[in-house]
């Protein structure tokens, strides 16, 4: 067959919505805005250049994150055909190719309006240097011949040779305007892991490259707890590349920064082995880590939509293999969020590993963190709370959309994940009036793993900033609790909801690791929901904050180099 014939017309619901390509018998990349109605229209998949291959059915399978604006970063979505297809796939540039002296011409091949068969367009990338850390800026390369116009985006950008070396994210507005933006292979694989392995490196070793992936979606699916700093450096020794300014997140970004940007070849075997050597530790060397579980979170993300004071985004997603999974978005009044969220939250389970630890994870606004999530009902046929059918916990939006705090956050969960023990718990009480500088400055210099509140979000608001951006990695209060009388004082009479909320607290916590804590808090409201006055047990109301980053892996860089 034609050597071109992984060229992919990608069509919603029988219309043309753009571009894509063929990187394995069964997997084409394109952008993530192509596939934006992808929940309202089902999507085929032809390739013009194969005329036996005519509307293969496929599925949204890896999302990069996109968030709908024409700056907003991950627009790269993997696409998993219903059927292998016998074409063979594109072919990669190494990084940078579309660089040179003289800058080499570069080919689209788009569908733009009238032309359901293709049109190619030739342009060249102006410059190395990345806009917003994210797009080659491409140019054309004349001043006549095709534009990228609609119906380009999600198009192989190739060598002359046909080799591969980015996709085309961003077309001209006006129709004479010959300029567009391209996402280069090494952006792209920060939004999807598989993409290292296509690429090739310093070296050429496609053996040790799979050598290694293999063993990096080992560790993440074995929750391997070890420090990418360290084995990055182990890897280059003492003479190579020195460690990035920020460090590495996690261990796909140390992968792909040995691979790319280390020129010694066998940097990637020492990485490989020493990894594989922390997958081999025996199992009485590492009994406490392999009883932590390994957590496959549905995450359910709630914001304001923008569109009126009642209209919130919801997005539902799940991780597998330590890549997001989109599984649904809307946009909608807040009181249909909660039918919504049950239904799409069923869905997600589909696209967990079989027999994974779920956690559902609702990511919400600072100011709706007491949303009484846990408590809402598995369905309309079941009225199980979530929080006593699965581990649910919340996380704060800000926090987990900030590189820095996540940064702080992963050296602290890496400590964590070190230890067999539990955690202390740091009391934030209700009466004691310690100002929120001396609170966080309290949290910092104990090094304060988990803190837990006598009051919710909203009666404290300054002593919850405090521990967030502090950032303490666990924090627990009740959803109800102090109502400003009591406080253990002498001749109070006891103490108050608070109070009492708190010394429950304590011994339940004894002994459990902050990993196990989301199972044992849900352990908890099934104690709180069985007793006989349920609304009285001190449990009912309890709420976890719980946003471990190794379990939320996200594409957004945080390095200066290209690849993050």
């Amino acid at each position: 067959m034609s050597g071109a014939a992984w060229h992919a017309r990608i069509e919603c619901g029988g219309t043309v919505a753009g571009a894509g390509f063929l990187v394995t018998s069964s997997k084409v990349l394109t952008c993530a805005h192509v596939v934006r109605d992808s929940q309202l229209a089902p999507l085929t998949v032809t390739f013009p250049n194969s005329r036996e291959l005519r509307g293969v059915p496929a599925t949204v399978a890896v999302h990069g994150g996109w968030r709908g604006g024409a700056t907003d970063p991950g627009d790269l979505a993997v696409l998993e055909l219903d059927r292998e297809v016998p074409l063979t796939p594109a072919r990669f540039a190494p990084p940078g190719a579309e660089h040179g002296t003289p800058s080499p011409d570069l080919v689209a091949y788009g569908f733009p309006e009238e032309y359901d068969e293709g049109a190619l367009a030739r342009y060249r990338a102006l410059a190395p240097t990345l806009i917003s850390d994210e797009w080659v800026q491409l140019e054309a390369a004349t001043a006549h011949g095709q534009p990228l116009a609609h119906g380009f985006s999600g198009a192989a950008v190739t060598l002359p040779d046909g080799r591969v070396v980015g996709m085309v994210t961003q077309i001209a507005a006006e129709r004479d305007v010959r300029v567009g933006r391209m996402l280069p292979t090494t952006v792209m694989a920060r939004y999807w892991h598989g993409l290292g392995e296509l690429v090739p490196t310093h070296g050429d070793a496609p053996g040790a490259t799979r050598r290694l992936y293999g063993l990096v979606r080992r560790a993440v699916a074995a929750g391997l707890r070890c420090d990418p700093d360290r084995l990055y450096v182990d890897a280059v020794g003492g003479f190579g590349p020195p460690l990035p300014p920020d460090g590495f997140a996690s261990l796909w970004p140390a992968a792909w920064y040995v691979q790319w940007e280390v020129p010694d070849p066998e940097a990637v075997t020492r990485f490989a082995d020493r990894l594989e050597a922390l997958l081999a530790t025996p199992p009485a060397a590492a009994a406490a880590p392999a009883a932590r579980p390994s957590w496959s979170p549905i995450l359910v993300e709630i914001d304001r939509s923008g569109a009126g004071a009642d209209q919130v985004t919801v997005e539902v997603s799940a991780y597998r293999d330590g890549l997001r999974r989109p599984v649904g978005t809307v946009r909608l009044p807040r009181s249909g969020v909660r039918a919504y969220v049950q239904e799409r939250i069923d869905e997600a389970f589909t696209q967990l590993t079989p027999g994974a630890d779920e956690l559902l994870t609702f990511v919400l606004p600072r100011e709706w963190l007491n949303e009484p999530v846990a408590h809402w009902e598995c369905g309309p046929d079941d009225s199980t709370p979530l929080g006593c059918a699965h581990p649910v916990v919340v996380a704060d939006r800000s926090r987990h959309r900030s590189a820095r705090l996540r940064h702080q956050l992963t050296k602290k969960w890496q400590r964590l994940g070190t230890g067999t023990g539990a955690a202390p718990l740091h009391r934030v009480g209700c009466g004691d009036r310690e100002r929120p500088p001396s609170l966080r400055k309290r949290l910092r210099d104990e090094d304060a793993d988990l803190a837990g509140f006598a009051v919710p979000p909203s009666a404290a608001p300054d002593h919850f900033e405090a521990g967030l951006n502090t950032p303490v990695p666990v924090l627990l209060w009740p959803r109800t609790g102090c109502t400003g009388t009591g406080h253990d004082t002498p001749g109070s009479g006891g103490p108050c909801a608070g109070v009492a909320f708190l010394d429950a607290l304590v011994p339940c916590l004894d002994g459990v690791p902050p990993a196990e804590l989301p199972r044992r808090i849900q352990s908890l409201r099934e104690e709180a929901e069985a007793d006989d006055d349920p609304d009285g047990h001190w449990a009912r109301g309890v709420q976890l904050l719980w946003d471990d980053p190794h379990c939320f892996p996200e594409p957004t860089a945080s390095l200066h180099s290209p690849v993050a």
